[in-house]
């Protein structure tokens, strides 16, 4: 789930444009900062003669553009992901630890580059190859895939309802696929820089990557 859960960020989109690209574009422009809630499916790949496995988080996220999220796991395990700009923290409750990396480095052609560092839909084509894909399940999609040979990601595919975030999808260099769906979504939510300060609490275990 770490390494899914550093990729993260969601938000909302603003009025209703024709196609996934033209909301994706506005989406990066126009939305400055949000808040919601979100609903994790990570679905493994079946190995033989056994199911695929899955496991459902859920928590919440704040953004403020450039680069900056929060993005909380509650259940079934507390884990808190923060971008401060800076240093991209991820700090595990269970185990007690704090992984910092510099954020410049860690984001790249992720998910959040395509919905939150990205200052413009230009530098988002840098990394990924963007197109508009088939509606599915009464949303646009916008598909990407990373330039990058050495990805670890597959694809990523980001959907709007009526030009709100609805959804992100996203497959590894493993199969495995993790679908986030977001809720009660709130744009330009009054969010100010301190929110995305992290600090690693007292006693934890700090590895900087």
């Amino acid at each position: 789930m770490k390494q899914f859960a550093a990729f993260l960020i969601a938000a909302s989109a603003i009025s209703a444009c024709a196609g996934g690209m033209n909301d994706l574009e506005n989406f990066v422009k126009n939305v400055k900062s949000g808040r919601a809630e979100f609903t994790q499916t990570v679905t493994a790949p079946p190995k033989a003669g056994q199911m695929a496995r899955t496991r459902v988080s859920t928590g919440t996220f704040e953004f403020l553009r450039p680069g900056r999220f929060k993005f909380s796991y509650k259940k079934p395990f507390e884990q808190t992901i923060v971008a401060d700009g800076q240093t991209l923290w991820l700090y595990d409750v269970d185990l007690n630890q704090v992984t910092a990396r510099k954020q410049a480095q860690a984001l790249g052609a992720t998910p959040a580059a395509l919905i939150a560092a990205a200052v413009d839909i230009k530098a988002l084509q840098a990394d990924f190859q963007l197109a508009d894909a088939p509606d599915k399940d009464g949303l646009q999609w916008v598909q990407g895939t990373p330039k990058a040979k050495d990805s670890q990601l597959q694809q990523v595919r980001v959907g709007f309802r009526q030009g709100e975030l609805a959804a992100l999808e996203m497959v590894d260099s493993f199969g495995q696929r993790s679908v986030l769906s977001f809720s009660n979504l709130q744009t330009q939510a009054p969010l100010d820089a301190s929110v995305f300060q992290f600090k690693p609490p007292a006693g934890a275990d700090l590895v900087q990557q």
